[in-house]
């Protein structure tokens, strides 16, 4: 299983994850605790995944997180526990 990458991300990806972040109004508690997950260095499925948190929804796939979702925004893939 992989594991979610965290250096070497491209620019292009960054600054869409920051656009989500930005945009959907993630709130700097969630991502606090999407760092302290990402701490932990989880391991994910190969494929499409999303990891859910009080307020938001990361989705990614295999080793790179993909977008950020408010609450009610459906997710697709492997949910990781």
């Amino acid at each position: 299983m992989p594991k979610v990458r965290r250096e070497g991300l491209p620019f292009a990806l960054l600054r869409h994850l920051r656009d989500r972040v930005k945009h959907r109004e993630i709130r700097s508690d969630q991502l606090e605790l999407f760092a302290r997950w990402l701490d932990g260095n989880p391991e994910v499925p190969p494929g499409r995944w999303f990891k859910r948190f009080p307020g938001m929804t990361v989705c990614g796939e295999g080793e790179l997180i993909k977008t950020f979702l408010r609450l009610g925004q459906i997710a697709e893939g492997e949910e990781v526990v």
